[in-house]
């Protein structure tokens, strides 16, 4: 992967590099400003899944495979999409997690999660018998699962033993929603 470069950017984009300066102030400031706009396309596409599942269902409780598709799949479809602007989220996950400290606007992004929490009340109704926090706690641990097998192909290719097809979306996003369900099931 050629070095991301302000002059680079701008050559892309028609403009100079101080252009981009006077704009965002800095090149980091420019991929969070992009990032963002990524990040919030992804979300609203996770919310829409979400109110599509709260709708079929309608007066009764959501389906819970359809509520955790749409928490995992606009991630999972976005990651096996070359034509998607998943790579940018990506490539700021990664900034983020060295420039934290020295750029707040990373941070500041990384920590908006009320997409996330917008499911919390539907698995509530789903699984009455957990709390909010408990069922925070399961939502973590299910972007967990799904960044590990976003990020780590290669990983989960191993742990599978090479018998499951990661190119396709569907069945990536039915098994983790296999395996993420019975967090929500009640324990006798």
């Amino acid at each position: 992967m050629e070095e991301l470069t302000a002059r680079r950017i701008a050559d892309e984009a028609n403009a100079t590099p101080s252009a981009i300066s006077y704009h965002f102030g800095s090149q980091e400031a420019l991929i969070a400003a992009v990032a963002e706009r990524v990040y919030r396309r992804l979300n609203a596409e996770r919310l829409r899944l979400l109110q599509k599942a709260v709708d079929r269902k309608a007066p009764g409780p959501a389906n819970l495979g359809e509520v955790i598709a749409a928490l995992i799949g606009p991630s999972i479809r976005w990651s096996l999409d070359p034509t998607s602007s998943y790579a940018v989220l990506s490539h700021f996950t990664s900034m983020a997690k060295t420039h934290c400290e020295r750029a707040p606007h990373y941070r500041r992004i990384i920590d908006d999660v009320e997409h996330h929490r917008a499911f919390i009340p539907h698995l509530k109704r789903i699984a009455p018998w957990l709390d909010e926090v408990d069922i925070g706690w399961r939502l973590n641990c299910a972007l967990g699962i799904r960044s590990q097998v976003t990020r780590s192909r290669s990983r989960t290719e191993v742990m599978t033993n090479y018998r499951m097809n990661l190119d396709d979306p569907d069945l990536v996003i039915a098994r983790m929603v296999e395996v993420i369900a019975p967090m929500f099931h009640r324990i006798a």
